[in-house]
C-alpha cells in the first residue's frame, strides 16, 4: 500500500474524526473506556504513519462539546486517559519532529487536563516534522459562534469596520486560524456524518468514510484513505475540462 503512494500528490492536512471505540469494546463484552484505551494504540499508529509518508498536518477530534453530556464515569475515565496518555507520549512526540496544538473550549477542561497538554505543548514548540492538532472540548458550532463574538467585540471597539469583515477575517478568527484547511477528512466506524466537526474547513475536504472501528485503524488503513484521496478528482466548483487545460 505504501508503495503506490505518490509523495507528490499528498494532502497537507488530514482530520480524522476517530469514531467506533465503544461499539469495539462492546463487542467484546467490555466497557466503552476500555475501546477509548484501546483507542491510543490506533492514534500512536496513525501519528506515525502521518510522519512516515509526509503529512505536514493531522487533526484528531478527541473529545466535542457533546461528549460532556456522556456519563460522568466515561467522561472522568476519558480525562484520565488524556493527562496519563500525554505524559507518556510527550517526549516520543519530541523526539519524532511531531508539535502539538490543541484547538477547543481549553476553559471547560479540567484544570490538571489544561496544565499537561501546556507543557507537552511547550516541550514540543520546536518541531516541524509534524504538526498534530487535537480537537478537545471542540465543536464547530462553539468555534463559530466564539470567532462571531471576537469579530463583534472589535467592530463595538472601532478596531473593525463592519465594510472589511470577509472571509479572510473571518478565517482568521477561528481556532485553526494557524492552519490549512484539510484536503482528507476521514471518518471511522461506518457513521456517515461530519458531527459538528470542522464544518467551515471542510468545505472542500475529500470525505472517507470506512466501517473499521478507530481501535482496529492502522497506518495501513490511514494508507489506504490517502491513496483514495490521491485516485479523486478535485475540481473546486470547476469541470474537468478546465483541470486538464490547466
Amino acid at each position: 500500500m505504501l508503495d503506490l503512494i505518490d509523495k507528490q500528490k499528498l494532502p497537507k492536512h488530514v482530520a480524522i474524526i476517530m469514531d467506533g471505540n465503544g461499539r469495539w469494546a462492546k463487542e467484546r463484552g467490555k466497557d466503552r473506556l476500555f475501546g477509548h484505551q484501546h483507542g491510543v494504540l490506533s492514534v500512536r499508529d496513525v501519528v506515525e504513519g502521518s510522519a512516515e509518508i509526509g503529512i505536514q498536518y493531522l487533526t484528531l477530534y478527541a473529545f466535542s462539546t457533546e461528549n460532556w453530556n456522556r456519563p460522568v464515569s466515561e467522561v472522568n475515565g476519558l480525562m484520565e486517559l488524556l493527562v496519563s496518555t500525554i505524559k507518556k507520549e510527550a517526549e516520543t512526540l519530541k523526539k519524532n519532529g511531531v508539535r502539538l496544538y490543541v484547538i477547543g473550549d481549553m476553559e471547560s477542561l479540567p484544570d490538571y487536563c489544561v496544565q499537561e497538554l501546556h507543557e507537552a505543548m511547550e516541550i514540543t514548540a520546536g518541531n516541524d516534522r509534524l504538526n498534530l492538532i487535537l480537537a478537545l472540548s471542540y465543536s464547530s458550532k462553539w468555534e463559530i459562534t466564539h470567532a462571531t463574538k471576537k469579530i463583534a467585540q472589535k467592530v463595538k471597539d472601532n478596531v473593525l469596520d463592519i465594510a472589511d469583515i470577509n472571509e479572510e477575517v473571518f478565517k482568521q478568527h477561528l481556532a485553526t486560524a494557524p492552519f490549512p484547511d484539510p484536503e482528507l477528512m476521514i471518518r471511522t466506524s461506518g457513521e456517515h456524518r461530519i458531527s459538528n466537526f470542522l464544518l467551515y474547513q471542510l468545505a472542500y475536504a475529500e470525505l472517507y468514510f470506512t466501517h473499521t472501528h478507530w481501535p482496529d485503524f492502522r497506518k495501513e488503513n490511514f494508507f489506504e484513505a490517502v491513496l483514495n484521496y490521491q485516485n479523486r478528482e478535485r475540481r473546486f466548483g470547476k469541470i474537468s475540462e478546465q483541470l486538464n487545460q490547466a
